[in-house]
């Protein structure tokens, strides 16, 4: 064949439907809509999208409705800000940590805060002395916004050259605290007015869903609430003599990301669109209708065991982040939750230096745009929530939903599905509901501390019921607390011991599938060996301390050998409780429960539900022998 020839070559062009009829063969019969699956969101997400899915997209970023984001250039002229906030115990460390980080890639001036480290202005004036006075702040002051903000207008030669934000969220504080307390939120308000001429640059209106997010709301729910909050504040400042254009440039988002990496990025494209829809509402300008975000890595999907795998969760969220298009960044060390080591907060900076410098996504104008999917997606998301959103308002917006509970049932509703997909293991937690290491000691859980942000007579106040911060790991980490309390009573790991019935390649595939199910629980599994007989069989169960058995192999195994031997180990040993690896069909179920199996365990058992009844009775039972 000739050059010629080879280049006028190309490939047939083929259709949906052609796709469509490929796939079904791959799938031996099943219909491709089989692939369709159902987000939080009530989303349903297609196998394959096209440019027919694509619809109502901006032309160009910093543009349209902004889902491309707020600047043109995106991060080649407006790069995002590195904000690590930095946890100490002292101001001295506090100090050294802010000048330390600054030399190492840190962009911005990013700290908690404390009550007991900022009493006084003294305190506030001896942390920010000598700090690079051109690093913006990323602070979020709870509380302790006004005496932050009052130190910095007293610094008249620097006070309106003061960037970034110290901001305020009093909302998600009523719901973080449970009770609203009006005498703040219209103190606060008089804040925001007050500074306004004297720090003229500083961000004082912050937006803060991560409360929500923690409490286990979706991307719909959190959309919905920001676009509430945002436009409460929004009236409330106005009705307070500030301008349109003062108002909104003082205000920023923050979010946190989770850990489904497509809707998250598409949650902050849409949270642009629903803001430039509000903001156009009220008359603001193109200039000032772009949203401004500041977003971290969520605490609510990280672990205490196994904690190394919280890097890859984080930078798989930093990442998400960042294509989304964020202002600022904060990326939890992956040993947070148990106190941050020095490691931890290097690496954690340093993932938003690799995407930068490595990944090179500071080189890149919104690398998500086109997508067919992220487009679908960021519109369909964007729809939903402002639906959600007029539902809060309808309701009377965001102080009337927390009053009567109806937000916080939604959010908790949500949070019950995403514990029963961990519960089931439809969801994975590496280190935790799967690939459990029973050999690691986890840490204590740094103690959560409460400071009365407020300052206010709680009897002059609302009591609403609090959106609790949690973890999904949780449950799982709560039963390996209870393993360990055996383990320390008895001496040794709460066992089960695995009945393996035939041969090796007949009982394996069901003993891993019941090592990995128990480890969840922090329960070892004691393997038999391959069990020919009865006589073999009966032996194993004598030589174990434990009481608590499951028969491992195949279908076939289980018909030939498994009834004989069950139904004799059941009748000899009364006291012991029988599990079956796998579930029969319905019309064997019977059976097996009357020769004595307690339960069947297979890959949609509810995981944490029995380990939970297994280590109770354990535990129970310990108990008993030691108080005789």
């Amino acid at each position: 064949m000739s050059l010629d020839n080879l280049r006028n070559q190309s490939f047939p062009l083929k259709s949906k439907e052609d796709w469509k009829e490929k796939a079904e063969i791959t799938l031996k019969g099943k219909s491709v809509d089989s692939l369709k699956s159902s987000t939080y969101e009530n989303i349903i997400l297609k196998p394959l999208y096209s440019q027919q899915d694509q619809k109502n997209v901006s032309d160009y970023p910093g543009g349209s409705d902004f889902r491309r984001g707020v600047h043109s250039l995106g991060y080649v002229t407006n790069n995002w800000k590195v904000a690590q906030r930095i946890s100490y115990q002292t101001v001295e460390e506090l100090k050294v940590k802010l000048l330390e980080s600054a030399e190492k890639g840190q962009t911005a001036l990013s700290f908690e805060v404390s009550d007991a480290l900022f009493k006084s202005k003294k305190t506030l004036i001896e942390i920010l002395g000598g700090l690079p006075a051109a690093s913006p702040f990323a602070v979020n002051g709870k509380g302790l916004q006004s005496a932050i903000l009052e130190v910095l207008a007293e610094q008249e030669e620097t006070a309106d050259q003061f960037t970034g934000y110290v901001g305020n969220d009093p909302i998600s504080l009523f719901a973080e605290e449970g009770y609203i307390a009006e005498d703040f939120l219209n103190s606060w308000i008089e804040d925001v007015k007050n500074v306004n001429e004297k720090l003229p640059k500083l961000q004082t209106v912050l937006i803060n869903t991560s409360t929500y997010h923690q409490g286990g709301a979706n991307a719909v729910q959190e959309l919905g609430i920001a676009a509430a909050t945002g436009s409460f504040y929004l009236q409330q400042l106005l009705d307070n003599g500030m301008e349109l254009e003062d108002i909104l440039n003082k205000m920023i988002f923050q979010f946190s990301i989770g850990s489904n990496f497509f809707m998250e990025l598409a949650k902050l494209r849409a949270a642009r669109i629903l803001w430039n829809k509000i903001t156009q509402i009220y008359g603001a300008d193109s200039k000032n209708r772009g949203m401004q975000i500041a977003a971290e890595t969520s605490s609510f999907t990280k672990t205490i065991y196994d904690p190394h795998v919280n890097i890859l969760r984080a930078g798989n969220e930093a990442f998400a982040a960042v294509v989304g298009g964020v202002q600022y960044l904060h990326v939890t060390p992956f040993d947070y939750e148990t106190g941050s080591s020095k490691l931890a907060e290097r690496i954690a900076r340093n993932t938003q230096n690799i995407l930068k410098e490595e990944a090179y996504l500071q080189k890149v104008i919104d690398p998500a745009g086109g997508s067919w999917y992220v487009e679908a997606l960021t519109t369909e998301l964007a729809e939903k929530a402002w639906q959600y959103f007029q539902q809060i308002e309808a309701k009377g917006g965001m102080l009337e939903v927390l009053k009567s509970d109806w937000l916080q049932i939604e959010i908790s509703s949500v949070h019950t599905k995403r514990e029963n997909d961990i519960y089931t293991r439809k969801q994975s937690i590496v280190g935790s509901n799967v690939y459990a290491n029973l050999t690691e000691a986890a840490a204590q859980v740094r103690e959560q501390t409460s400071d009365n942000y407020f300052n206010v007579d709680l009897t002059n106040t609302i009591k609403i019921k609090k959106m609790k911060s949690t973890r999904l790991s949780e449950s799982f980490e709560n039963l390996r607390k209870i393993s360990g309390k055996i383990e320390s009573k008895s001496g040794s790991k709460p066992q089960i011991g695995m009945i393996c019935l035939g041969e090796l390649k007949q009982y394996k595939p069901r003993l891993d599938f019941m090592r990995g199910f128990l480890a969840a629980g922090g329960i070892e599994s004691i393997e038999s060996g391959s069990i020919s007989s009865l006589e073999i069989a009966k032996q194993f169960v004598l030589s174990q301390e434990t009481k608590y058995f499951c028969l491992c192999g195949s279908n076939e195994q289980y018909e030939s050998l498994g009834h004989e031997i069950l139904s004799t180990l059941n009748t000899v040993f009364p006291d012991r409780i029988f599990y079956l690896a796998g579930l029969p069909e319905k019309d064997l179920q019977t059976k097996w429960t009357n020769e004595g199996i307690k339960q069947f365990i297979h890959i949609n058992s509810n995981c944490y539900e029995i380990l939970s009844t297994i280590l109770t009775e354990m535990e129970v039972a310990l108990d008993e022998v030691t108080k005789a």
